[in-house]
């Protein structure tokens, strides 16, 4: 699969964006389980009006989700503009002449710019394909690999780069770790003055540990300043959720009003919103 078929890109977004001024926008990032309940995903995002969104596991024409476009369809909705980046295509929920996608997708009300996929050089083996098992949609046999979708957006004259993490939901912290030391390593080319917003799905608690000790190496500041509450919904009477959706800043930006939406149900996670201001 070559650069240009793993990237898609549309623009909503009406031009007038591009020139209105602003004190502050709006983030949210969000793991909408594939885009299953998509009325609810694009009601909330409407009622939050997010200039920059950061979407993790939208489907692309794929069986559950009746073969929709997700990232697309929300995007044209809340007329914003967007990327996708593929991360796994869907075994079982395309055909050979109609293949499924899903991956993370990036939305902004200003132009997207230099868009690539960081496909992290260490992956988990859970998803490759195996002969033993049927092709049917409980087994989730797929081709692909997790990333990062980065991209560069002008916001009327300031650029920020943002990269939109969905890490290994298989294997351990260590895995893991090493998929956002990656990402962390790629973002030095920008320079620490340069406005960064690292945000998404790393399926572990990056306060502690290797996460935290990266993080703060390379002088990214927790968004929620490490006071994170749930943001995957109780999965029984002794699952209490998990802190594993994060918003890392850096540069001359500062956030603050940051949230976790938990009276959202759209989903399997909540969704995460801060206000960002330039310094």
């Amino acid at each position: 699969m070559s650069s240009g078929q793993q990237i898609e890109a549309g623009n909503f977004a009406p031009p007038r964006w591009a020139l209105l001024p602003f004190n502050s926008i709006r983030i949210v990032s969000w793991n909408i389980n594939r885009g299953l309940q998509l009325r609810g995903v694009i009601e909330f995002l409407a009622s939050a009006k997010p200039d920059i969104a950061f979407l993790q596991e939208a489907d692309l024409n794929a069986r559950r989700t009746h073969h929709l476009n997700i990232a697309r369809e929300i995007a044209q909705e809340l007329q914003m503009n967007f990327v996708f980046g593929r991360e796994f295509e869907e075994l079982t929920q395309g055909s050979r002449n109609s293949p499924a996608y899903h991956g993370q997708a990036t939305l902004s009300r200003w132009p997207l710019s230099n868009t690539r996929l960081i496909r992290f050089q260490k992956q988990s083996n859970f998803w490759r394909p195996h002969w033993f098992l049927p092709d049917v949609p409980p087994f989730q046999e797929r081709i692909g690999g997790r990333l990062a979708l980065v991209t560069e957006t002008n916001i009327a004259g300031k650029m920020i780069v943002t990269y939109n993490l969905h890490l290994e939901s298989k294997g351990d912290n260590a895995l893991r770790c090493s998929q956002l030391e990656e990402t962390l390593n790629d973002a030095q080319r920008y320079g620490s003055r340069t406005p960064t917003l690292v945000a998404g799905d790393f399926n572990l608690d990056a306060s502690r540990g290797c996460a935290a000790t990266l993080t703060s190496r390379a002088q990214f500041q927790d968004a929620f300043s490490n006071q994170h509450v749930q943001t995957t919904p109780p999965g029984s009477l002794l699952d209490h959720g998990k802190v594993i959706d994060w918003i890392f800043t850096r540069g001359p930006i500062h956030a603050s009003q940051a949230g976790v939406n938990r009276s959202v149900s759209a989903s399997d996670h909540y969704p995460l919103s801060i206000a960002l201001a330039f310094d």
